[in-house]
């Protein structure tokens, strides 16, 4: 029996499980993936400082976020495609975070819809958006939101113009997977997959059957995308959301301070410090690296986020101590999800809470609400 200890131990499971195509879709990023290396390098860089023989006997993890109670602060992130990575995919996820205590973000690219979801479990969950050419269509699934109760709204900024995925285009990433000579052995070698995701409810985007041209009839998923996404976004269109959302609105996607200044002045609850996971501007600068002066510069104004390579319970200690009120995690959850379903999310949470709770102790830190800058080596 495979022992699994950290992220990487999933990873390393998911990766046999799911077919590459899949696979390389959450793993790898745009163009010589020099951003998706830094989120994970500048984190890994930097020191955590060990205390000793101070009482940390008793320690808590939980907190809030958006002014929601949470065991520790984490999110699953919006991740298309999920229910490609294990049958249901979105369902399995959902039923983990809400187990455990922390918010679940569905994406429009879902395979399950949002009422696939609202329908399987019984509580909240955040919903986010992509803004599409047919701005009817994209109120349509505001309206959804509400309709399902979700009790947050992500609005993913960065996605105007889909950076270029090597991986994807040599794959022929399609949704729903065409069976070609290329993929044939692959999907062949992993039957397991197959069988569960055969017996999911959907096999391509719920939230955009019957509703978009060509959801169902890909040549490839970054094609399909560059004739329904709209570069033409601007702040006007957050405000336009802001009209149509009466609830909790989070603004995904800020690295830059300006940006971070306008997103706060928008009237955003939260805004998202993220380059996407290194999935979009390949050069951008690591999350860690950029997140010090985003929070500098909107202070109080709006609750900070952080997201773009968590993967660990450290990552998240990092996070805090520069300033951020709570992580998402986007790769970790699939990989988690990947291998084992519910339960391998579930292991994905614990994992991360675990390395959390260990970690603050090794620092001398009895709650996490009271990590700041004095945790950090330097």
């Amino acid at each position: 029996m495979t022992v699994v200890t950290n992220i990487q131990d999933l990873r390393a499971i998911a990766k046999r499980r799911v077919p590459r195509a899949i696979f390389d879709y959450a793993d790898r990023g745009s163009y010589d993936e020099a951003t998706l290396r830094a989120n994970r390098a500048d984190l890994a860089a930097i020191p955590l400082r060990q205390r000793v023989m101070i009482d940390v006997s008793q320690r808590s993890l939980a907190t809030t976020m958006l002014g929601e109670p949470v065991s520790l602060p984490l999110a699953i992130a919006p991740t298309g495609l999920t229910g490609l990575f294990h049958g249901d995919g979105e369902i399995h996820g959902c039923r983990a975070a809400h187990k455990a205590g922390i918010p679940f973000t569905l994406s429009t690219m879902s395979i399950c819809s949002i009422e696939d979801v609202a329908g399987a479990v019984d509580k909240p969950f955040w919903f986010q958006l992509y803004v599409m050419r047919d701005r009817a269509f994209s109120a349509s699934l505001i309206e959804r939101a509400k309709a399902a109760k979700c009790s947050a709204l992500v609005l993913t900024l960065d996605l105007q113009i889909q950076g270029q995925r090597h991986r994807d285009i040599k794959n022929g990433l399609a949704v729903p997977p065409k069976l070609t000579v290329a993929n044939a052995l692959d999907i062949a070698t992993k039957p397991g997959w197959a069988l569960k995701v055969l017996m999911g409810k959907r096999h391509s985007f719920g939230n955009l059957q019957e509703r978009v041209p060509g959801a169902d009839s890909l040549t490839t998923l970054s094609q399909w995308i560059a004739g329904q996404f709209d570069p033409s976004l601007s702040w006007q269109d957050v405000e336009w959301v802001r009209s149509l959302w009466p609830g909790k609105l989070i603004l995904k996607g800020v690295l830059d301070v300006e940006d971070a200044k306008i997103a706060a002045a928008s009237g955003a609850d939260a805004i998202v410090v993220s380059n996407h996971g290194g999935r979009q501007l390949d050069g951008a600068r690591s999350t860690i690296s950029a997140l010090p002066r985003v929070v500098e510069a909107v202070g109080d104004k709006t609750e900070v986020l952080f997201d773009s390579g968590v993967q660990s319970g450290q990552d998240i200690l990092k996070a805090l101590a520069h300033g951020a009120k709570g992580c998402l995690m986007g790769k970790a959850f699939l990989y988690g999800l990947a291998a084992g379903g519910e339960a391998g999310v579930s292991k994905a949470i614990e994992i991360i809470a675990k390395e959390l709770d260990v970690s603050m102790a090794l620092t001398g830190t009895k709650d996490v609400r009271a990590v700041d800058r004095s945790v950090l080596g330097f």
